[in-house]
């Protein structure tokens, strides 16, 4: 997991929050913005825990409160960072209204000094979206609908994943090179997409050690039990495979295999129509994927197809169905300001996120297992050694401890091959700035190669590289 050698570019050191803060403009609150020099201390052993990206104000909220519930960690310094003055104000007064709500005096502090946040980190956590909803996802979408290529979420494979991949991976150097001079031995938790792509990137450029967190997994997990009316309490499974294509290869309860229960839920037409996606793959693989319809839709050849429209009502695929998103999470960040200036209080609850969890293990040593996004060294048998994969990790004081899984069944080897692949050559692009690997990397994307010809696949690239110009530092004609 631990990535070996020096950062090769440092890229564009604007980093925006993640979607759920897009842009927004409007007038200051008046709150101070510590400087890097008035930023406050974290308490003698106890942890500094950095949020990069932290105007992500709901996202961060929550993180908030699943780190400082632990009462081991209820004092920890919270260093908040971002580039937008505005949503990182709002992030502070958050993270008081979560100490209140708790009852806890953990420090928090806010910077639009990066350096001043990551200095003296323990823990960094990543969960930014360079460029933002405005230009960085809209392109995204716009620009191929020119094509008649249409995505769903745009933010993990597709063209819209590998563009997102370009813009951001330079970033995370950036803050990589930054760690390695203020805080070398801090784990970064990265919760930013395209997950595999950047995680890859870490471990091939930087010394920083690094894991990739999502939360389809558990997410996952849970939409299965209610399909089959199963308490999630009494389930165990093990997963494995690449983040966003992981597969349950066993999902059982109370020692009873529940594949044929899964199969019931089709056969007795009881497949929920937001998940017709994945059902569908189910019959076809013999094994059920974490990520949910939308984003699996776009991952492979079959649902989002021009010369089959009618597959796109069959199989109820959402096209830009992430801009719908993210318009609605600027409205909730709309409205949790407005809390914020009302003086209401905040709800604060436990989330299903892994991030705080990984915290208290390592800094209590009480193990936990979690599923993690790290360097393939020996866990997959049939995908590349050095890419990244998602599998079940031990976590206690010695850290995060990936665990082996051997071969994957081949056809799920074989379908995720379909997305490393692009990963693979995306992630060569960005760190040798050669354009020609991002015409490659499209060409073998099983959404765009399917229904674009080299020639406008190529014509897409250029579009898309001309629109992102300010945002894809070093890659080379």
């Amino acid at each position: 997991m631990i990535g070996r050698g020096r950062p090769r570019i440092v890229g564009n050191s604007a980093v925006s929050s993640a979607p759920d803060s897009a842009f927004h403009q409007g007038e200051p609150w008046g709150l101070t913005i510590p400087s890097a020099k008035t930023l406050t201390p974290h308490n003698q052993g106890m942890p500094k825990i950095a949020f990069i990206g932290a105007g992500s104000t709901v996202f961060a909220k929550n993180l908030m409160g699943d780190i400082l519930s632990y009462p081991e960690l209820a004092e920890s310094h919270i260093a908040l960072m971002d580039i937008d003055e505005e949503r990182l104000r709002t992030s502070e007064k958050v993270g008081h209204r979560v100490n209140e709500a708790l009852g806890t005096h953990a420090p928090i502090s806010a910077t639009l000094d990066r350096r001043a946040a990551l200095d003296g980190a323990d823990y960094v956590i990543i969960m930014v979206q360079v460029a933002g909803y405005k230009p960085g996802t809209v392109v995204d979408f716009e620009v191929p609908k020119k094509y008649g290529l249409r995505q769903t979420i745009a933010d993990t494979m597709g063209i819209g994943g590998i563009f997102r991949a370009l813009r951001t991976i330079p970033v995370l150097l950036d803050i990589a090179k930054d760690m390695e001079e203020l805080c070398p031995g801090a784990l970064m938790l990265n919760y930013t997409n395209p997950m595999a792509m950047l995680c890859w990137a870490m471990n091939r450029a930087t010394k920083i050690r690094n894991v990739g967190l999502c939360h389809s997994v558990q997410g996952t997990a849970h939409e299965l039990c209610r399909d089959m009316g199963v308490p999630y309490e009494e389930v165990d499974y093990r997963c494995a495979g690449i983040n966003h294509m992981a597969f349950y290869l066993q999902f059982r309860h109370k020692g009873r295999d529940l594949y044929p229960e899964m199969h019931k839920v089709i056969a007795e037409e009881r497949v929920p129509d937001t998940n017709r996606v994945r059902y569908e793959m189910l019959k076809w693989l013999g094994y059920f994927v974490t990520e949910s319809s939308e984003h699996f839709s776009e991952y492979c050849p079959y649902f989002i197809r021009r010369d089959h429209p009618e597959l796109i009502e069959r199989f109820n695929v959402p096209l830009d169905e992430y801009i719908r998103r993210c318009e609605e999470q600027i409205a909730g960040w709309e409205k949790l300001r407005g809390k914020m200036e009302s003086g209401e209080g905040l709800d604060v609850k436990r989330s299903s996120e892994y991030g705080s969890t990984i915290i208290h293990s390592c800094e209590t040593g009480r193990p936990s297992v979690v599923y993690g996004n790290v360097d393939n060294q020996g866990l997959i048998d049939n995908l590349p050694q050095g890419c990244c994969v998602e599998v079940p990790c031990l976590v206690d004081k010695a850290g995060i401890q990936p665990t082996r899984i051997g071969k994957l069944p081949p056809q799920l080897a074989g379908m995720i091959m379909t997305n490393v692949n692009v990963q693979g050559l995306t992630v060569e692009a960005a760190l040798t700035g050669k354009r020609e690997h991002v015409y490659h990397a499209a060409m073998l994307d099983p959404h765009t190669s399917q229904d674009l010809g080299l020639d406008d696949i190529r014509s897409l690239v250029d579009d898309l590289f001309e629109a992102h110009r300010d945002w894809v530092p070093g890659i080379t004609a």
